[in-house]
Order: C-alpha cells, then structure tokens, then sequence
C-alpha cells in the first residue's frame, strides 16, 4: 500500500515507519523463528497469529501424495512472520488489507494452470477477516481449489496481492532473492523504451523491475507475449508491454488508448513487482535502522549485516517518576508489584484513600497513579499494538506502567483492553459459522480519528 501524496508531503516514510514499529514485534518474530527451525511449522504459524486450516491427510487422499510431500515442504519452509511483514496494508492505520485471500504457491500440473485459477490446481493461501470482523489482525492459512465452500467474502485468490512469484517475501529459503527483486526506483534508459511513461507513474513504482517481472508473469500464466496491466492507483491504470531484445525483455513501453472494456481480462502485474520495497526505502532516507528490520529482510539487503546478540528485557521496577506533590519533589514507581506513591508511607496513603472515598481531594502523587490506570501517556502506543494484534506488547507495557498486580480502574485504558477482547470474540463467530456484518463500522472511524488525534 502507497498512501498517496497530498499537500506536497509524501507519507510512505512515516506511514512505514508506523507499520515497522507495531505490525511484526520483535518477539514474534523470535519466537516465529525459533519454532521455524525447530521443524514445527504449525507452532510457528500460531506464534505469528495465524490460524491453519491445513489437513495433510486430507490432502493426500483427495490430491495425492505428491502435492501432500510438496505442500508439506513448503510448510516447514515457510516463515510466517516474513508473509505478515510484507503482507499489503491500507491506510492511514498500516492495518492488514482486510478481506484479501493471497496465493502463495500453486501444485498441480502447470500445463493446466490458467490465470484465474479455476484449473483444478490447488492453491496454498493466506486469508485476511474482513474489516468488520478483524480480531489481532490474525491470518488464515489454507487451501482452495475452486471447489471449497467458505464464508469468506473473497475466497478467490486475489491477481494483483498474489505472492506465488514472489516467494521470497514468504519462503525462508528463497528470501536472499529480495535484493534483486525489490526494484531501485530508477529507470535508466534502457528499461524504458517509450520514455512517457516515466512520466506516467507514480513515485516509488519498481520502473525498473517492470520488464522483468512482466516476462515472469507471462511465463507462469503460460502466455507467450502481450500487454500487462499496472494498477497503480486510481489515477494510475496502466497497460504496459515488453520490448524483447535479444530473446530477452529489455524495456517496457506505454500502451496508449487500450479499451477499458477489455483491461479485466489482461494479466495483471502482482503489486509486489510494481513498487519498490518499502524497507529499502527507508533504509536509503536513513529512517530505519537496518537493525530495526526483520533479520531476514536485513540479512538479504545488508549481507555483511549479523543479529544481535539477545539480551534480557531491562527490568523496570527501578524507574520512577518525579510528581509536584504540595510543594515537594516526590516519586511515583513500581513497589510490590503495583504503582505506588514512593515517599508516602503505607499510613498515610490509606488515610488520604478514605479521604477521596468521603469525597475529599487525593494528593497529587494519588492523582498521578489514579491518572496512569485510567488513562496513561502510553495509551497510544498500547492502541496500536492491540490493533496490530500484539496483545503480549501491549500487556508488557501496561505491566511496565502499573506492576503485574495491578487492577485495572474504569477509564479508557481498560475499555481498550476489553474491547479487544470482544472483538477477539467476533472473529471466533465469523471463523465459526455464517455471520451478519454489523450495519455500519465506527470502529474503523474511531480509530483513523485517534491516529490522527495521535
């Protein structure tokens, strides 16, 4: 997703750098991995919040052992926490495209295959819930074939998010791939033989990539030559064609005036290969640290670059901070599992509670406390992680806050925490069973208001 530029500003960088902080938590991603690699697939897949709907025995009587061994191989080589980092997402919250079924790979004979799909090979995809239902931005893992009843809303694979060309966006053994299919951004003469179309896109299209993305598409979907169409937005549809030179596609030229009527039935380029790939983006601006990127995306764009060594989380029960209180500095911090008053005694903060309790007014060292349960500076960053599915983030910093022992005082902190809860809740019916979709969706409103607001 490429928000578009308004006011001169271009948001990638920011809107990126959002998605990069919240979406993949650095615990996922290590605990994705360690599963990975320890050959539980299936445990890797729950640690990066997906659901698999995969029976292998199934498979094998219905399609054979042959596409069972195959699916099977891909399962164990699959990286879970990679598909969720380069997943396509919407504006302005980075959130998963909801409602999006995406190809990973495709089994069968290829000689069968066509475009569409609907060939009777079976496809491996990755399912995103619609809006109205979406819980932890969970994912779902399963196959189609044409045939499988679902109640999903778009069950069929979607040509423009497939990510079966793009293995190494998902694939742990294909990822060092990425460098030389992420595009640069540039378009050097010889990859664009009609030079309008510089001029036609967009900023941050893969120019560069577009002939050869453009011939790899072709070849999978078993067309010899012809136009492609780009879906850059909605004010930049284009149809492009390679321009073959020596056996090869060299360039890529503007086809002008093709009919709208007919734009549906041209293959479409995967938007993986239209645009450059955000990280690189930011690594090139100096937004991001490579650091800061997942280890397989840094491991293939900087390959001098090793993981850090990992270090214990830093306790924080020793961090405090300073309250005016009547006149005097004092502390607020973590005691005994709980925020405390620090230079109150015991006595004395009991006292001032039945105070408050009467109807009194609470020292201000108990207003902060009372302030930092209800609704505490952390609240936006605990947002995000709810809606980016990172409950264990978001109970971390809320344990940071206010102690382990803590219970929670009514105010919008704990309205955030349980709704969480009970959308968790919708996502289990509309998994479940058919489901009504709520009228309307002023959750989706409410939370592009608080980024705004944040």
């Amino acid at each position: 997703m490429h928000p578009p530029i308004a006011n001169g500003t271009d948001p990638r960088p920011s809107f990126w750098l959002r998605v990069r902080e919240f979406a993949v938590p650095p615990s996922m991603i290590e605990t994705a991995t360690d599963r990975r690699l320890a050959g539980d697939w299936s445990g890797a897949c729950a640690a990066a919040g997906f659901d698999s709907e995969i029976d292998l025995r199934e498979i094998a009587h219905n399609n054979g052992r042959d596409v069972a061994a195959q699916i099977l191989a891909d399962l164990h080589n699959l990286a879970p926490d990679l598909l969720r980092w380069h997943l396509p997402r919407v504006a302005p919250d980075g959130l998963l495209r909801p409602g999006l079924t995406v190809t990973l790979a495709r089994y069968g004979s290829p000689e069968r295959r066509k475009p569409c799909g609907t060939d009777g090979s079976v496809h491996l995809v990755a399912r995103t819930a619609p809006a109205w239902a979406d819980a932890g931005q969970r994912i779902v893992l399963t196959l189609w074939d044409g045939s499988i009843a679902t109640r999903h809303p778009h069950p069929h694979p979607n040509r423009r998010y497939r990510l079966d060309l793009h293995r190494h966006l998902w694939d742990a053994r294909r990822s060092t791939d990425l460098p030389t299919r992420c595009g640069t951004g540039q378009s050097p003469p010889a990859h664009v033989a009609d030079h309008t179309l510089a001029d036609a896109v967009p900023e941050g299209a893969a120019l560069d990539r577009w002939a050869a993305e453009s011939d790899i598409l072709l070849r999978a979907d078993r067309v010899r030559d012809g136009p492609v169409r780009v879906r850059c937005g909605g004010r930049h549809d284009l149809v492009i064609e390679p321009v073959v030179r020596g056996g090869r596609p060299a360039a890529v030229r503007l086809v002008n005036g093709y009919p709208r009527g007919r734009l549906a039935a041209l293959p479409v380029l995967p938007d993986a290969a239209t645009w450059v790939l955000p990280d690189l983006e930011l690594v090139r601006s100096g937004a991001i640290a490579v650091d800061r990127l997942h280890p397989l995306v840094a491991a293939a764009l900087e390959p001098s670059w090793s993981p850090p060594d990992r270090s214990p989380t830093p306790n924080g029960a020793n961090r405090f901070h300073v309250v005016d209180c009547r006149g005097e500095r004092h502390r607020i911090g973590l005691a005994d599992g709980a925020l405390t008053a620090l230079d109150h005694d015991p006595t004395e903060i009991r006292r001032e509670e039945l105070l408050v309790a009467l109807g009194g007014t609470p020292l201000p060292c108990l207003q902060a406390i009372d302030q930092a349960h209800r609704s505490p500076d952390c609240l936006p960053g605990v947002r995000e992680r709810l809606d980016h599915g990172d409950l264990a983030g978001a109970l971390a910093v809320v344990e940071g806050l206010l102690g382990h022992d803590a219970a929670l005082r009514d105010g919008p902190l704990k309205d955030e925490l349980t709704a969480s809860v009970d959308r968790r809740g919708t996502y289990d019916s509309f998994r479940a069973g058919p489901v009504e979709p709520p009228p309307s969706r002023p959750r989706r409103a409410d939370r592009s208001r608080r980024v705004r607001s944040h």
